[in-house]
């Protein structure tokens, strides 16, 4: 999910084309000083890990995961602060063996959704950000071509899985730096499979998504690009998903967003997310713009908090991952009707759910 420049051609969907170019760098000088018509009253705001900056890398999806969770821990009272290089790391590790192992047919590249990160956590361990920062620069995408094309000489001379381990190695040190051998947490040792598990348990994330080509009810594989994992996810009703999120938010809980951030109303500089008045708001329309691929899955933040605009408008409070340069400090105000119409997904967790059961 690269935020860097999109380029959208939409596709002939018998009812409208639409070409947008749309840069989201950076907000111009005349952005950042132009004087907002929002004023926000905040209405809840849980606790955050500092918001940081993914520069030029498409893992926007790790930034706002591993958010995602640190807010969960955070709002019980646990200090969580997680790794994005090791998460990077062992993505780049995922690169060469998929690789390897499909004899090049399978190339995984940086971009991914919020659960690739569970399920990477889940097979690779986790350590807190303090232990292992990586390097300021961004690499990811020089890693990845380097894994690749490890993989690929390795396997035109057949050399097994673990022949390129060490020359392996020797690029993600010098990309990440090396690794700790254990995990050190208030006087306790570690693995990073332990310290991962006790941070976030196999299966507690559930993801959720809302488009009518599949029943709701059902889970289903999201036919986005960035879902290589072939994830399934439970389709419900978009005002069903939007209530499900503002009760676990409104309660201390994370949540993962992800979803089209293409739209003139998606402003970093202003740190807005507004859907136009006078444009429908439906599910019909929503599902159009999906199968129009004008809502495409583009970007990946945290939801940390509920606000009110002074026109009594409701609006999510999200963390974003592109540094603090706009008037809220990195994060973005999203109204529920911009949330209707173009997320992709969300995760939660399944403690989230339970309170939200419990409550009726």
């Amino acid at each position: 999910m690269g935020w860097n420049r999109i380029i959208r051609l939409t596709l002939v969907c018998g009812c409208m084309v639409m070409g947008l170019l749309l840069g989201w760098l950076s907000p111009s000088e005349e952005e950042k000083q132009e004087p907002s018509a929002y004023r926000f009253r905040i209405l809840v705001k849980n606790r955050m890990t500092p918001v940081k900056n993914q520069g030029s890398e498409s893992n926007c999806w790790i930034y706002a995961m591993l958010a995602t969770i640190e807010t969960e821990h955070l709002m019980r009272g646990d200090s969580v602060h997680l790794s994005v290089a090791y998460a990077m790391r062992c993505l780049m590790e995922e690169n060469y063996r998929l690789t390897y192992l499909s004899g090049g047919k399978r190339q995984v590249s940086c971009r991914g959704m919020g659960i690739t990160l569970v399920h990477l956590m889940e097979r690779w361990g986790m350590y807190p950000y303090d232990a292992y920062r990586g390097g300021s620069s961004p690499v990811g995408k020089v890693v990845q071509h380097k894994m690749l094309h490890l993989a690929e000489m390795a396997y035109r001379h057949n050399r097994g899985l673990q022949a390129c381990q060490k020359e392996m190695d020797r690029i993600l040190n010098k990309a990440y730096g090396p690794l700790p051998p254990r995990v050190y947490m208030y006087g306790a040792e570690y693995t990073p499979g332990e310290f991962a598990r006790s941070v976030c348990y196999p299966g507690e994330y559930e993801g959720f998504t809302s488009f009518t080509h599949h029943p709701y009810g059902l889970r289903f594989p999201i036919e986005v690009a960035d879902n290589w994992e072939n994830n399934s996810l439970m389709n419900v009703p978009i005002d069903t998903l939007l209530e499900r999120v503002r009760k676990a938010v409104s309660r201390g809980h994370g949540v993962c967003w992800e979803g089209d951030i293409s739209e003139p109303g998606f402003s970093f500089g202003r740190g807005l997310a507004v859907w136009p008045k006078g444009i429908a708001v439906t599910t019909g329309h929503r599902q159009q713009q999906f199968e129009c691929h004008q809502t495409t899955d583009d970007h990946c933040m945290a939801i940390v908090g509920i606000a009110q605009d002074q026109h009594g408008t409701n609006y999510f409070i999200l963390k974003n991952s592109w540094g603090t340069d706009n008037p809220f400090g990195g994060l973005m105000m999203m109204s529920e009707d911009y949330f209707r119409m173009k997320t992709i997904a969300v995760f939660l967790s399944k403690e989230a759910l339970k309170t939200e059961n419990s409550h009726g």
